[in-house]
C-alpha cells in the first residue's frame, strides 16, 4: 500500500533516545551486500537450469522388446527401423532410395498385419495418389499453388473385427517418409516413422477393445509442400472416416517430442493430458508458430485448413541447427527420445481408441471455437495443465479487475504523492528496458565487425548468456537505478516538506527503503500490462503473465504488508523474493531457457533470400529476446540491488562475464560452427538461358555458392581458391522461389554434367487478343520432375494449368506475393514433364515492349520465370563439395534448388 512519508498521523515522533536507536538500526539495514545479491542470482540461475534439465532434457530409459512384450513400446525395436531408413541415405521425392524406403515400410506393415491379435483387423494399403493441387492460404505457402503427381504412401488401418461402426470413426496418425536431398533424415522424420511402426505393432494387440479405428499414414511429399497429407485427405477412400489428426514432425533431432499445436477442438489435448506418462506441451510454441515467427509448416496445417480436423502436432525440437543438414544423422539422435514419444502416444491411442470421438460441427461460429480452444502447458514434464479459453478469460479478467481495484484504492489513499511515485517507479521499468535493449543492440551491431561470423554462438548457444545476457543485466540494472534515483529525489522532496524536523540521516534511510519497495511493486505493473494486452488479444501464453504477477504480489502482500510489525519502511525481506519467484521459476524457467537455445538454431537457416538481411539482424533478434527475458524475469530481483554496497561489484561481475565470453569467441576457443553443427550452404550448378522463343539461345553455365546463414562466405572460399570463385553482390540470382543477393560465383563453360537437351522450354502456342487477351504456353521441363514457375500477376489476372487432358489448376482464387504467383511442382519418377498453361491477361495490362534497359526494371519485363531442378552432381559441383570445410553442409527445403538448376523465362513482349 502506498504511504505518505513523514505523515505524523501514521508515524509517531520518536524520542531522541529512540530516534538515535532507530537511526543506527536503519543505517545498518539500509545496506545490502553484493554477495547476497549475486548469491540470489546464482541460486535463481541454478534453479532455472535444474527446471529446464528436468523438464526438457531428462528422458525415459529405453526399453527392450522382451521388456514390453507384445503390447508395449520398445525403443530398441523402433531404433531398428531408424537404422534401416537412414542407411538408405537421403531419399527425396522422385529418388530410387525413396522407393526402397517405401518398400521397407510396406514390408514392416505387412509383418504387423501377420502378427496382429486374432480379433483385430489390420488393413495395409499401398496408395498411389493421382495428380493434385494444394492451395494453402496462410503461412509459407501464401501466393503459391503446390502441384504434385506420382506420390506413393503406405497406409495402415487397425480396428476391431466385430465393431462395424469403428470403420467410420478413425484417429489419423501421420508422418512422412521422404527427406530433403541433403540429409539422411534420422530425426526428420525417420524417427517419427519408426515410432509409428512400433506403435502400430503395439496397437494391433490392443485394438480388439477399441470403438474406433486407428489409421497410420506414412506419406511422401511432405518436404515438397505438404503434398502427401493433401493427397491423402482429398483422394483416399478412408479420408472421410477421420475424426482426429495427429501429426508427428521433427524440427531438430531427438530430445522430448512436444506438442506445439493443438485444436481447434480441445478434445484431443484434454485426453492426452489425462493419460500421458511424460507430458510435454507448450502453448507458447503454438503462439510463436501461428504468429509466423517460426518459418515452417507441417502436415497439421493441411489437416486443419483443408479437412477441418482437430488434433495434435508433435515435434522434436532439440538441436534445431541440424535441421535439413547432413547432421540430421543417427549418431546425434539421443537415447530415450523415441521411448518418450512412443509411451505418450501409446497411452493416448489406448485412451482415445476406446472413447467416443465428438464430431466438430463445421457450422460452429468462430467465436464459439475461440472460446473453447485450450490453453495448455506442462510442469516439469510430470503434470499437464489444460483449461479452455472461456475459463482463461474469467481468470484473467478477475485478476485484472482486482489488481486495478487495489491500485486505484491505494492511490486514492496515498493521494497525489502516491500517484507520482507510481509513475516514477514505472519510469524505472521503462528505463530498464531502454538501457538493456541499447547495450544488447550495441553488441548485436559490433559482433559482425569483430568476429569471423556475425553469429559466433551457433555451435555453442550458451555463449549468448555471456554475450547478451550479461549486457542485458548490466543495462537493466543501470536503467532501473536511474529510475530509482529519480524516485528517491522525489520522495526526499515530499518527505522534507512534510516532516522538516526529522533527522536527515533517518529520512535518507527511510526514503531509500521506500524507493526500493516502489521499484519492486513496479514489476507488478509491468506484468499487469502484459496480462491486459494478452487477454485482449486472447493469447494463450498469457498465463505466464498471470503467474509472474500473482505469485510475487501475493508474497509481497503476505510478508511485507500483512505481517509487517511496524509501519516504517524496512528492507525488503529475502523470503519475499524467494516465495514470490518460486512458482514462476517452476512454471516458466525451462520454457525461457529452451527458447533461448532454439533461436541460435533457427539462425542457421534464417536468411530466406541470402544476402538480403543485414548481418546484425540475427543478433538483434537474440538481443531483443535476451533483453526481454532479463527485464521481465529479473525486475523483482534487480530492485534488491539499489541499496548502498551492492551495485559496483554487480557491474564488475557482469563486465567480467562479458569480457571472458567475448575473448573466448575472438580467440577461436569456441568456433561458430562444428562438424555436428554445420553452416547451411547451397552449391548449385546453374544453367541460365535468355532470349525470345524461337531464337537461338546461348546458355550461361556457372556454379553458385550461397548460404541462408548470416555472414559472408570468406572462410569457405579460402578452400576454393583454385575454382575461380568471386564473391559479392555483383549479380542477383533469381531462383524463382527466392533471390540470392550475396553469393560466390564461378563460371563453367565445359558443359560437363548437363546437355542442351536438359534445358526446359517455354513455347507460346497461341496468343488471342479478341476480348480478354488469352495466351497459351506449352511447358516442357525435360528431365526434371521438380520445378517452380512464377507468373507475373501485374500482367496476368488468372490462369489455368493442365497436364494432358487433366485440369490441375482451374481459374479463380489466385493469391500473389510481390506481384507473382508461383506454381511449385514435385512428383515421382513417373511424373509428367509436359504441361499446358493458359494465361488470361488483365484488361489494363501495360503490354509494353520493354526494350529499355532491363536492369533498371528488375524482373517486371518478364511474364514467366521457370526453374527446373535436377538431383545430379556435375563434375565442378563435386569438386566444390569435396573441398568445402567439414563445418559446411548442404541445406534443403521445398523452395531450394537441387545441385543442378536450369533457369528459363518468357518476356512480356514475347
Amino acid at each position: 500500500m502506498p504511504r505518505k512519508l513523514g505523515n505524523s498521523s501514521s508515524v509517531p515522533e520518536p524520542s531522541n533516545v529512540e530516534e538515535k536507536h532507530h537511526s543506527n538500526e536503519r543505517q545498518e539495514g539500509a545496506k545490502r551486500s553484493a554477495f547476497l545479491w549475486l548469491s540470489l542470482l546464482l541460486v535463481l540461475l541454478n534453479c532455472s537450469w535444474a527446471v529446464h534439465h528436468f523438464q526438457f532434457e531428462s528422458l525415459p530409459m529405453p526399453l527392450k522388446a522382451d521388456q514390453v512384450g507384445k503390447r508395449g513400446f520398445s525403443e530398441e525395436s523402433a531404433m531398428e527401423h531408424v537404422k534401416a531408413l537412414t542407411k538408405l541415405g537421403p531419399h527425396p521425392v522422385g529418388s530410387d532410395d525413396l522407393d526402397l524406403a517405401l518398400q521397407y515400410v510396406l514390408a514392416a506393415s505387412q509383418k504387423i498385419k501377420n502378427m496382429a491379435h486374432w480379433e483385430v483387423d489390420v488393413q495395409v494399403d499401398f496408395f498411389h495418389a493421382k495428380s493434385g493441387a494444394n492451395h494453402l492460404v496462410s503461412g509459407l505457402f501464401k501466393g503459391k499453388t503446390l502441384v504434385y503427381s506420382d506420390l506413393k504412401h503406405v497406409i495402415l488401418r487397425i480396428l476391431p473385427k466385430y465393431r462395424s461402426e469403428a470403420e467410420e470413426n478413425a484417429i489419423l496418425v501421420s508422418s512422412h517418409i521422404d527427406t530433403v536431398f541433403s540429409t539422411e533424415g534420422a530425426g526428420d522424420c525417420s524417427s517419427c516413422v519408426a515410432v509409428m511402426l512400433e506403435l502400430a505393432r503395439g496397437i494391433s494387440h490392443w485394438a480388439h477393445g477399441f470403438k474406433n479405428a486407428v489409421i497410420f499414414l506414412f506419406n511422401t511429399g511432405e518436404e515438397e509442400g505438404l503434398n502427401g497429407a493433401h493427397s491423402f485427405i482429398t483422394q483416399h477412400p478412408w479420408r472421410n472416416t477421420v475424426r482426429v489428426a495427429i501429426d508427428m514432425e521433427a524440427m531438430g533431432i531427438g530430445g522430448k517430442s512436444s506438442i506445439f499445436q493443438s485444436g481447434p477442438d480441445p478434445w484431443a489435448i484434454e485426453n492426452f493430458a489425462a493419460v500421458a506418462k511424460y507430458p510435454s506441451a507448450q502453448i507458447i510454441a503454438q503462439d510463436l508458430f501461428l504468429s509466423g515467427a517460426i518459418k515452417s509448416a507441417t502436415d497439421f496445417q493441411v489437416y486443419k485448413e483443408v479437412a477441418g480436423l482437430s488434433g495434435l502436432d508433435f515435434a522434436y525440437m532439440e538441436s534445431g541447427a541440424v535441421y535439413h543438414t547432413k547432421n540430421d544423422k543417427l549418431d546425434l539422435l539421443r537415447t530415450g527420445s523415441l521411448q518418450h514419444l512412443g509411451e505418450n502416444m501409446l497411452a493416448f491411442l489406448r485412451q482415445t481408441g476406446s472413447t467416443y470421438i465428438p464430431k466438430v460441427k463445421a457450422t460452429e461460429s468462430e467465436d464459439h471455437v475461440r472460446q473453447n480452444q485450450s490453453v495448455f502447458f506442462d510442469i516439469l514434464g510430470i503434470y499437464m495443465v489444460v483449461y479452455r479459453q472461456r475459463l482463461a478469460n474469467m481468470l484473467h479478467n478477475s485478476v485484472i479487475l482486482q489488481a486495478l481495484l487495489i491500485w486505484t484504492t491505494s492511490l486514492l489513499v496515498g493521494g497525489y504523492p502516491a500517484a507520482i511515485s507510481l509513475s516514477l517507479s514505472c519510469l524505472s521499468v521503462l528505463l530498464m528496458w531502454i538501457f538493456s535493449l541499447s547495450l544488447c543492440s550495441l553488441i548485436a551491431f559490433l559482433l559482425p565487425l569483430i568476429c569471423s561470423s556475425p553469429a559466433p554462438y551457433i555451435a555453442n548457444p550458451w555463449l549468448i548468456v555471456g554475450l547478451f545476457g550479461a549486457p542485458a543485466v548490466l543495462g537493466a540494472l543501470i536503467g532501473q537505478h536511474m529510475g530509482y534515483l529519480i524516485l528517491q529525489k522525489y520522495l526526499w522532496h515530499v518527505a522534507s516538506k512534510r516532516d522538516p524536523k526529522r533527522s536527515p540521516s533517518i529520512l535518507v534511510n527511510l526514503i531509500n527503503l521506500e524507493a526500493e519497495r516502489w521499484i519492486f511493486k513496479a514489476g507488478f505493473v509491468q506484468w499487469l500490462i502484459i496480462l491486459i494486452v494478452g487477454n485482449f488479444y486472447k493469447v494463450g501464453s498469457s498465463y505466464l503473465a498471470l503467474v509472474w504477477l500473482v505469485s510475487p504480489a501475493f508474497a509481497y502482500g503476505l510478508i511485507e504488508a500483512t505481517l509487517s510489525p511496524v509501519r516504517l519502511p524496512k528492507p525488503l525481506k529475502i523470503v519475499t523474493l524467494v516465495m514470490g519467484m518460486a512458482v514462476p521459476v517452476l512454471i516458466s524457467a525451462g520454457i525461457f531457457i529452451r527458447l533461448a537455445g532454439t533461436i541460435p538454431g533457427m539462425l542457421v537457416r534464417y536468411d530466406r533470400n541470402p544476402g538480403s538481411t543485414p548481418e546484425w539482424f540475427g543478433n538483434m533478434i537474440v538481443a531483443v529476446f535476451m533483453s526481454a527475458i532479463i527485464c521481465l524475469t529479473l525486475v523483482y530481483l534487480l530492485s534488491y540491488a539499489h541499496l548502498p554496497g551492492s551495485k559496483r561489484p554487480i557491474i564488475l561481475a557482469t563486465c567480467v562475464v562479458f569480457g571472458l565470453t567475448l575473448a573466448a569467441v575472438l580467440t577461436g576457443i569456441f568456433p561458430p560452427f562444428s562438424e555436428d553443427v554445420a553452416r547451411a550452404v547451397n552449391v548449385v550448378h546453374v544453367v541460365e538461358t535468355a532470349g525470345r522463343p524461337g531464337e537461338k539461345q546461348n546458355p550461361v553455365s556457372y556454379v553458385s555458392l550461397f548460404s541462408a546463414t548470416p555472414g559472408k562466405l570468406t572462410k569457405e572460399i579460402e578452400s576454393l581458391i583454385d575454382e575461380g570463385f568471386v564473391c559479392g553482390r555483383r549479380k542477383i540470382l533469381d531462383l524463382v522461389t527466392f533471390t540470392v543477393n550475396y553469393s560466390c560465383l564461378s563460371s563453367d563453360n565445359s558443359g560437363d554434367g548437363w546437355s542442351e537437351s536438359d534445358i526446359p522450354t517455354l513455347h507460346v502456342k497461341s496468343d488471342s487478343k479478341m476480348g480478354i487477351r488469352t495466351t497459351r504456353v506449352s511447358i516442357d521441363t525435360k528431365v526434371s520432375t521438380r520445378w517452380s514457375l512464377a507468373i507475373n500477376t501485374e500482367e496476368i489476372e488468372d490462369f489455368e494449368f493442365e497436364e494432358g487432358s487433366e485440369e490441375l489448376v482451374p481459374r479463380g482464387n489466385k493469391s500473389n506475393v510481390d506481384g507473382w504467383h508461383i506454381i511449385q511442382f514435385s512428383g515421382g519418377k513417373n511424373a509428367p514433364t509436359r504441361f499446358e498453361l493458359t494465361l488470361f491477361w488483365l484488361k489494363n495490362s501495360t503490354q509494353t515492349s520493354h526494350k529499355a534497359d532491363e536492369q533498371t526494371k528488375g524482373d517486371s519485363h518478364l511474364l514467366l520465370k521457370l526453374r527446373t531442378d535436377v538431383n545430379r552432381v556435375t563434375p565442378k559441383t563435386a569438386r566444390v563439395l569435396e573441398k568445402l570445410p567439414p563445418w559446411c553442409s548442404l541445406f534443403g527445403k521445398s523452395t531450394s534448388p537441387y545441385t543442378l538448376a536450369f533457369l528459363s523465362s518468357l518476356p512480356v513482349d514475347f
